[in-house]
């Protein structure tokens, strides 16, 4: 872990606000000043309890709001424990930029491990959205995102075979848009996001490291090309402990 006990400070007694909260609050300015870092375990639940001077009930009440946060996670296991989570991965949608740049926007260490890559005939629906004919090929790629070797994201893609032929013969652990720009002369310049909050699924949640259902962010996105051509479908699955999104906007100036 990132500190000691003794660097904890105690509760205060005559406080009017409950333990529990203020043990809350005591670890989340440890969280937010970066004494405690995402990763770290916490001391076991008999050492805090007894340094904080409150029940064991009390203190899981304050550690049960900073899991609901999205602070800390608890582990089961002979390694388990309750872990600090990492920073939010900050989700631009204003701009195109693939998930490798936007891991490097946030200062993590970008990573893929590559699930699936395939050629296979698009079916009506996906031939429609990638502006092919039905059952022409196209090529799908599964990844498992990693952040600072974390797994944060589940990535399905789908690209028009013809337009990008041996796709999937690349290294694919890395940026798909810089080899789609390099090989290809093609990258995506603009694109229709839609968000949604999803329940992950038992494999999902594994993948990702999670255990049992919990609530994903999914991205649906169709990606164009400078000259309006579809360049990828792709449908992103993010977690939602491990995700925010930004947006900018402007105001018209005739409001």
């Amino acid at each position: 872990m990132g500190t000691n006990l003794t660097d904890f400070p105690t509760l205060k007694q005559e406080s009017s606000v409950p333990p529990y909260q203020q043990i809350e609050l005591l670890l989340l300015e440890a969280i937010s000043s970066g004494q405690l870092k995402g990763g770290d375990r916490l001391p076991a639940e008999r050492e805090l309890a007894l340094h904080f001077g409150v029940s064991r009930m009390t203190l899981r009440h304050a550690l049960v709001r900073l899991e609901n946060r999205g602070l800390v996670a608890k582990v089961i296991g002979r390694s388990g424990g309750t872990f600090v989570q990492g920073p939010k991965i900050a989700c631009d949608l204003s701009r195109i930029a693939g998930f490798t740049e936007q891991l490097k926007n946030n200062g993590l260490r970008p990573g893929a491990r590559v699930l699936a890559a395939v050629e296979q005939p698009a079916d009506d629906e996906l031939a429609k959205t990638l502006e092919i004919a039905p059952n022409t090929g196209c090529y799908r790629i599964d990844r498992l995102r990693l952040a600072d070797e974390k797994p944060v994201a589940i990535e399905q893609s789908w690209f028009p075979a013809e337009r990008f032929p041996g796709l999937i013969e690349h290294d694919l652990r890395g940026s798909l848009y810089l080899i789609l720009e390099e090989t290809y002369g093609e990258r995506p310049t603009r694109a229709l996001e839609t968000l949604e909050s999803v329940r992950l699924s038992r494999a999902q949640a594994e993948l990702l490291g999670l255990r049992g259902a919990q609530p994903g962010l999914q991205i649906e996105r169709i990606a164009y090309s400078l000259g309006g051509r579809v360049v990828e479908y792709a449908r992103d699955i993010f977690r939602g402990d491990r995700t925010k999104v930004t947006l900018w906007s402007g105001l018209d100036s005739n409001l």
